[in-house]
C-alpha cells in the first residue's frame, strides 16, 4: 500500500458504511457512540465504529475531502517508519483516542450520541501541519497558512467545547489534533526541530 492506497481504502470503507447507514436507521444506531450501550451492554466496538458513520452527506464529504487531500501526504510520511498497515492503525487509534474523553464525560448520559470521523481526520490534518506549517489550506476557497489555520482551529474548538450548544463534538477535534501531533513526534522526534526551523523560515 503506497501512494495513498491506505488512505483511499479508509475513505472507501467510510463512505460505504456511512452511505448504508443513511438509509438504515437501525444500522446507524448500532454503530454510533451511545455511552449506555458501552457501559451496560459492553459494546466497546462503538468506540471505533462511530468513526465510520456520519450525520449527513455534508458531514461525510467535509471529513472525506479533508482526509483525501491530507491523508495521502501523511501516509507517505508514515510508511517508511511504520508501513501502510501502521498508518491504518494510527487512523483507527486516533478514532479511539479522540472519543475517549467524550465517552468518559457522557458515560452516564443516555441522551448523548456522537458520530463521525472528525477526531481521526483532525489527527491526520495536524500531523501534516506539524511537518508543513506554511502549506496553504483552503478554507471556503480562501488560502490560509496551515499554522494560522491550526491556531484558529484550536482556539475555536476550545471556545465551542466550553460554550456548548451545538451538535459538534469539539472535544474529539481537540484530542484528535493533539494525538496526531504526539504520535508523529514519538515516531520521529526530529520533526520538532524541523517544525521549528520551517516555522521560522516561512519563505524557504
Amino acid at each position: 500500500m503506497e501512494g495513498g492506497v491506505a488512505t483511499l481504502a479508509i475513505l472507501a470503507v467510510t463512505v460505504l458504511v456511512s452511505w448504508r447507514a443513511f438509509g438504515d436507521r437501525r444500522l446507524l444506531d448500532r454503530l454510533l457512540l451511545w455511552p449506555p450501550a458501552i457501559d451496560r451492554q459492553r459494546q466497546y466496538e462503538r468506540l471505533l465504529t462511530h468513526g465510520f458513520v456520519h450525520a449527513d452527506w455534508q458531514h461525510l464529504l467535509f471529513n472525506m475531502i479533508t482526509l483525501y487531500f491530507f491523508g495521502r501526504h501523511v501516509e507517505r510520511m508514515f510508511v517508511p517508519y511504520i508501513g501502510a498497515l501502521g498508518f491504518v492503525l494510527f487512523y483507527l487509534s486516533a478514532i479511539l483516542v479522540a472519543i475517549l474523553p467524550t465517552w468518559l464525560r457522557h458515560r452516564n448520559d443516555p441522551g448523548y450520541r456522537s458520530l463521525g470521523a472528525s477526531g481521526a481526520v483532525s489527527a491526520v490534518l495536524f500531523a501534516f501541519i506539524l511537518v508543513q506549517p506554511w502549506a496553504l489550506i483552503f478554507v471556503f476557497f480562501i488560502p490560509v497558512p496551515a499554522i494560522v489555520y491550526a491556531v484558529l482551529y484550536i482556539g475555536y474548538s476550545i471556545w465551542m467545547d466550553r460554550r456548548g450548544g451545538d451538535s459538534v463534538n469539539h472535544s474529539a477535534h481537540l484530542w484528535g489534533a493533539g494525538y496526531g501531533v504526539l504520535f508523529t513526534v514519538i515516531m520521529e522526534p526530529r520533526v520538532v526541530g524541523t517544525f521549528a526551523a520551517r516555522l521560522l523560515s516561512p519563505m524557504s
